[in-house]
């Protein structure tokens, strides 16, 4: 930190309580100069030497004339002296030629108050305002964090520093090294962030394009609003930096920001409320500007805050959803979710919209999944209504959709079974990974009718994948071993179905995945042979009793009921032949 030393003699200055200063001399003082609870006993000379208000206030003791002072005897009032005793003490040790510092923290405040006790070259030559400019221009205002405190200290002198334009040239300076090129930066500057290593060891970087952005976050928003505002007046920083800028300052300044609001104790919602909708005002309107963590934090704290701007915060970040992680979300509750979708779906034109679709999906069935666990906040209408939302958007697995259903019908078992078959219309069996496919079929919470299905597709896969690796076959398509109206229109007949039927499907499927995994093809062989005939004939058994019964003819596009047990005849004679 710069410094300046004014004066050489000694500091007689001593105290006498809390409120009472006077200077030691063999002189008895003649004037005493009040300033709020304190006193000062002073000598008339050095005072009217160089101030030319204090030469009015004393001369005009005697008369009574001038409305700021209220005499009893030989005292002088000053009501409001900038910066207050302090700042008059500063001003009053040089009236005596006593050493007295000035830095960053006092430089603005003395010079208020020289300004006030009108401390000019016309008094006295080298006065303590010209050796004030001198130091600011020289010292203060050369250096990058002198420039940041002593702009902080304008605020609690203000309207004085703002008429003397001591603010508006701590924010030009401080913008104008904040647009330098980088390669210029030599002094130094506060930077957190994690550095890139290289093998373990730590490389010698360039200066970051956001270097600057933590020395500023200990200005009040006041000031720091400013201060974005000149940097971004000059046009040489991108938006990207100024929304790093916002994130950090929002980090260090909101209570709280990084971590569920509702863990957070604030006193001054008022506060807290206002700071919170600068930054959201500050935000560049370049969509990229800022990161989309950063959106889902800021609109958690200003629902929570209450503030005015939420309504266009949500929109931002609805129209970013796919770019939001499944940590970002999880601070929102079910409704905001559900608004954020429907911003989304409104909002999407872009080119990738595909990729931005299948980003969603997935963020979707995360939340609901693990959402589910608060089975009061989550109700069976609340899930469909998002899970519909997106139920057509592009998966390359289900697996995610299977995991939402089954948490959420392991934390809610009181729904009855048309519920349960209403919410598991959102998977598609098909596209079930062999892991997940290996849980439903134990999954007792599931309706029957969707373990069948699960059954049967996976036995459709696991014969496609035997027959491709025993044949030069390339075709990765899996045949539909249940014809379309079956799959999906199977309600009542498969709640029929008996239990030993399903558990004699399940060890069938179980032999299918081992013959699967076997690594000699003779083996393999002999296991799948007699796997596939088993499954088979259980589907045979089902199928004939059932649909004979029950189930119309499909027309001419749709495979009949009984091709199910022609196609199992026929893999059973294939197999026998070979």
């Amino acid at each position: 930190m710069k410094f300046m030393k004014l004066g050489s003699k000694p500091d007689s200055f001593q105290s006498e309580g809390d409120n009472v200063r006077y200077v030691s001399s063999d002189l008895a003082t003649d004037v005493i100069v009040t300033i709020g609870d304190v006193k000062f006993y002073l000598h008339k000379f050095p005072l009217l030497s160089k101030s030319a208000r204090l030469q009015k206030l004393i001369a005009a003791t005697s008369s009574n004339e001038d409305n700021e002072i209220h005499q009893e005897e030989d005292e002088i009032v000053i009501p409001e002296i900038p910066g207050g005793a302090a700042s008059f003490e500063i001003c009053a040790k040089f009236c005596y030629g006593m050493t007295v510092t000035l830095n960053a923290y006092n430089v603005v405040a003395a010079r208020c108050a020289a300004e006030f006790l009108e401390m000019h070259e016309t008094v006295e030559k080298g006065n303590l305002v010209y050796k004030i400019e001198v130091f600011l221009n020289s010292s203060i205002l050369q250096s990058w964090k002198d420039s940041i405190i002593t702009l902080q200290t304008t605020r609690a002198l203000s309207p004085h520093a703002e008429e003397l334009k001591l603010t508006g040239r701590c924010l030009e300076s401080i913008a104008s090294r904040a647009c330098i090129d980088t390669s210029r930066v030599e002094w130094s500057y506060t930077y957190s962030k994690k550095k890139n290593l290289d093998n373990g060891l730590r490389r010698p970087q360039a200066v970051p394009r956001d270097w600057w952005v933590e020395d500023l976050c200990d200005l009040h928003i006041d000031l720091y609003k400013r201060v974005i505002a000149t940097i971004e007046s000059r046009g040489k920083v991108s938006a990207d930096v100024i929304g790093e800028a916002l994130h950090a300052y929002a980090t260090k300044r909101v209570p709280g920001f990084s971590k569920s609001s509702s863990s957070v104790q604030i006193t001054d919602y008022a506060k807290y409320r206002a700071l919170v909708g600068s930054i959201i005002e500050m935000i560049p309107e370049e969509k990229r500007s800022v990161s989309s963590s950063f959106l889902t934090k800021l609109l958690r704290a200003s629902i929570f805050l209450g503030c005015d701007e939420e309504t266009g915060l949500i929109n931002r970040v609805g129209e970013r959803l796919d770019e939001a992680s499944l940590s970002d979300v999880m601070l929102y509750d079910v409704d905001l979710m559900l608004n954020l979708v429907e911003v989304f779906l409104k909002s999407r034109s872009e080119e990738d919209d595909v990729t931005r679709k299948a980003s969603v999906a997935k963020l979707v069935d995360g939340y609901l999944a693990e959402r589910s666990r608060d089975s009061d906040k989550l109700t069976l209408q609340k899930f469909l209504a998002i899970a519909e939302m997106v139920s057509g958007f592009p998966r390359q697995s289900h697996d995610g959709v299977y995991r939402a259903i089954d948490m959420f019908l392991k934390e809610h078992p009181e729904i009855n079974k048309s519920e349960k078959k209403r919410i598991c219309r959102l998977m598609d069996c098909r596209k079930l990974s062999v892991e997940a496919c290996a849980h439903a079929v134990q999954n007792e919470r599931l309706p029957m009718r969707v373990v069948v299905q699960v059954l049967f597709f996976e036995q459709a896969r696991a014969n496609n994948n035997n027959n491709n690796n025993g044949s030069s076959s390339t075709g990765n398509s899996t045949p539909e071993i249940i014809p379309a109206s079956r799959s999906t229109n199977t309600e009542d007949e498969t709640e029929s179905w008996d239990t030993e039927d399903i558990k004699t499907l399940r060890g069938e499927l179980a032999s299918l995945r081992l013959a699967k995994n076997q690594q000699q093809e003779n083996i393999k062989g002999k296991l799948v042979k007699g796997g596939g005939l088993g499954v088979s004939r259980v589907f045979s058994k089902l199928w004939s009793g059932k649909e004979r019964s029950g189930e119309m003819m499909s027309s001419s596009g749709t495979s009949s009921p009984g091709s199910i047990n022609d196609d199992s005849k026929s893999s059973s004679s294939t197999n026998k032949k070979h």
